[in-house]
This record gives C-alpha cells, sequence and structure tokens, in this order.
C-alpha cells in the first residue's frame, strides 16, 4: 500500500465542542489530511468500536487510510488499514502475527535507539516526538526538538511522522527535517474552520 504520510489527522473528541467527529474527519479530508488516526483514551471497547466503525464510513468514502491506536482488536473488527503502537504497547513482531503482512504498522519513538529498534523490528513508519511542548498528552516525555527529530530522520530509512505541539507556525521548521509528514491533533480539530485549517496546513 502506497501511503502519503504528509497530513496525518489523530482523532480526539475533546476539541470539538459538541461537533460530530465524523463530520470533523470529512472536513479535515476535504482540506487535505492524508491519514487518519482513531485515538480515544477514554472510551469503552464498545465505544471505541463505534467511534473507529463511523470514521471507516468516510475514510473508504475519500479511500485515505485508518489507522486505530493501539487497540489491534479494533483495527481487526473494522478492518482498518493498521495500527500505531506506543512504546509499551504489543511488539511489532506479534502485531504483525497478528495482524498479516498488508497491514500498516506505525511505532512511537521519542530517540534514535527506539527508531533503530522499531525499524529493525519491522515497522513500517515511525511517528516521531514529542517535537515541541503539547497539551493533548498527559504523559509526555521531554520534546526533543527540531535538532532532535533531524538526528533521527538522517538515521532511518522508513517513512517517519513528526508528532508533538506542531501547528501552522512551526509546521515548515519541522518538514525541513526530512520527515514524510506532520501529525496533528488541535492544530485542525481546535480549530473552528477544519476544512481550511487542513487547507492551510497542507500546502506548507
Amino acid at each position: 500500500m502506497d501511503i502519503n504520510y504528509k497530513l496525518y489527522l489523530i482523532t480526539d473528541r475533546s476539541f470539538l465542542n459538541g461537533r460530530s467527529l465524523k463530520d470533523c474527519v470529512e472536513a479535515a479530508i476535504k482540506g487535505g489530511v492524508t491519514l487518519v488516526q482513531v485515538r480515544e483514551k477514554d472510551a469503552s471497547t464498545r465505544e471505541f468500536y463505534k467511534i473507529a466503525q463511523e470514521v471507516k464510513e468516510i475514510t473508504s468514502k475519500y479511500n485515505i487510510p485508518l489507522l486505530i491506536n493501539d487497540r489491534i482488536d479494533i483495527a481487526l473488527a473494522i478492518d482498518a488499514e493498521g495500527v500505531h503502537l506506543g512504546q509499551s504497547d504489543m511488539p511489532i513482531k506479534l502485531a504483525r502475527k497478528i495482524l498479516g503482512e498488508d497491514k500498516i504498522i506505525g511505532i512511537s519513538a521519542n530517540t534514535l535507539e527506539e527508531a533503530l529498534e522499531a525499524q529493525k523490528a519491522g515497522a513500517d513508519y515511525l511517528g516521531i516526538g514529542p517535537v515541541f511542548y503539547t497539551g493533548t498528552k498527559k504523559d509526555i516525555d521531554e520534546p526533543i526538538g527540531v535538532h532532535g527529530l533531524k538526528e533521527i530522520t538522517q538515521n532511518i530509512r522508513i517513512p517517519s511522522v513528526a508528532i508533538g505541539g506542531i501547528n501552522k507556525e512551526n509546521a515548515e521548521s519541522v518538514l525541513e527535517t526530512g520527515v514524510n509528514g506532520i501529525s496533528v491533533i488541535s492544530a485542525i480539530l481546535g480549530s473552528e474552520d477544519i476544512e481550511k485549517a487542513s487547507i492551510e496546513l497542507s500546502s506548507i
């Protein structure tokens, strides 16, 4: 599967102010989002499944790959294109065994060591960060900054997306490090005009 990592949206319903996630994801895709990850830390399994299913309807309509954060069971249940795993989640090799060869497996990496390990284990792409301070993750690692990001991108062979506090003001400096794309939550979902915010980010 040929994946375009340029503008990677991660869901977080806390930014929606009562708006429908489905409508917001659709507006973001219309504005240029190329990849969507459903990340719902506070949802029950049943609720997560329902949310993921609704988002899948939209991503399928526009032929945009859908990834599920952490939950391999949900990814399988809705036939998502893949999963994104953190350092404390299931090992890549085991995830690959369950999901099969044709699914995408992304891994979060905060250091070059973690990045190289994930690459060696067969990750399809890396989510590198946090690059800057962000309000969406409470258990945040120290930001690696643009220099830390560049060090990792220069030493890996697989695609990567930068994550953590990225917005239209700093996106250009992030993209100059050699990453394949930027991963955002609030820069899109926290905007009043989601489609416009996506257009602005995708045109950087």
